[in-house]
């Protein structure tokens, strides 16, 4: 088993120092927002650049696709320069689609049974209705994940980003005590069809996950150093998740762009569980004017999956029984 893992990192490798013809092209000044802009086809203009060989050629400029290679080791605990990552939630269009869940199990890899994102059937009180309340990690300015790691695999970031460096991480499961939200999971088994996919490993992208060790929300760090959205918030259909940079004041959905400030004073936008002193970087929008009816979130589910629900559901239908 060991000789197989040495051959599938040296091939890994190898296809790396062979494979990138174009090197990596940086992008400086460029935020979240204004990275969604579409790019204009100009074929006509050309751009001279190095290929491997170190002979010069043109290159169509609508051919080149910008490529920010993860960060890595000291640079990948730092964060990104001047960014402060922040995730709005408007619980008034969570419809439990699931979509955002999917999205992230892709793009990082994980099992089907591993969710990053879990989604919970929320009722207040018995004169209020069900809502669908998504929960990632809260990325918190306090993080008692970090403090309780005995081998700093746990760290905050510049960017409000909280990740797990797998590589120094023992699988003591301190962090998963400690987190309040438990929104982390532990990694049972190993995933070998994970490393022929994947290229040097970096926190940022938190693959490949290892077994033994920790892993949960990463706020897609690799695709920010794009200037591309995270994987639930560009697959959500509701537009139910934004996501921005409180440095620039702004969050968006991909298809709508708002004010953070603005929207979270105007929406009585709040933080799960900010009492703790966590001080989390996930706001809130309140359920207000709910666009889908908690049902429609129950359809084409497993049966695993609606079992989540039984408690909220059975207290639902023995509130309408009695009339209250």
């Amino acid at each position: 088993m060991a000789k197989k893992r040495k051959k599938s990192k040296s091939s890994r490798r190898k296809f790396i120092r062979t494979g990138i013809t174009l090197g990596a092209l940086t992008v400086t000044g460029s935020g979240i927002v204004s990275s969604l802009a579409k790019e204009e086809e100009q074929d006509s203009e050309k751009i001279k650049l190095l290929n491997q060989d170190g002979k010069l050629v043109e290159v169509a400029s609508s051919k080149i696709k910008l490529y920010h290679k993860p960060a890595v080791s000291k640079k990948a605990r730092k964060g990104i320069s001047g960014r402060k990552f922040v995730m709005v939630i408007d619980l008034s269009k969570c419809g439990n689609a699931r979509k955002c869940i999917d999205s992230c199990q892709k793009g990082h890899n994980l099992a089907t049974d591993q969710e990053w994102i879990r989604v919970h059937l929320m009722k207040d009180n018995q004169q209020s209705d069900p809502y669908w309340f998504p929960k990632p990690c809260y990325h918190c300015d306090n993080p008692p994940c970090v403090k309780v790691c005995p081998v700093g695999a746990t760290f905050k970031r510049s960017d409000n980003c909280v990740l797990i460096d797998v590589n120094r991480c023992i699988g003591c499961k301190f962090c998963i005590s400690a987190c309040p939200y438990s929104v982390r999971i532990f990694n049972w088994k190993d995933r070998y069809s994970y490393r022929e996919k994947d290229t040097d490993y970096s926190p940022e992208t938190s693959v490949p996950g290892q077994v033994g060790t920790v892993g949960k929300c990463d706020f897609c760090p690799d695709k920010s150093r794009n200037g591309e959205l995270p994987y639930c918030i560009s697959s959500c259909p509701m537009g139910a998740l934004y996501f921005g940079d409180i440095n620039e004041d702004t969050i968006t959905n991909g298809d709508e762009t708002l004010r953070f400030k603005k929207t979270i004073e105007e929406r009585a936008g709040y933080r799960y569980l900010e009492e703790l002193g966590t001080e989390p970087n996930v706001y809130y929008l309140p359920p207000v004017d709910r666009m889908y009816p908690f049902e429609r979130g129950l359809k084409d589910l497993t049966e695993e999956q609606k079992a989540r629900y039984n408690n909220v559901i059975s207290k639902l239908q023995s509130d309408n029984e009695t009339g209250q």
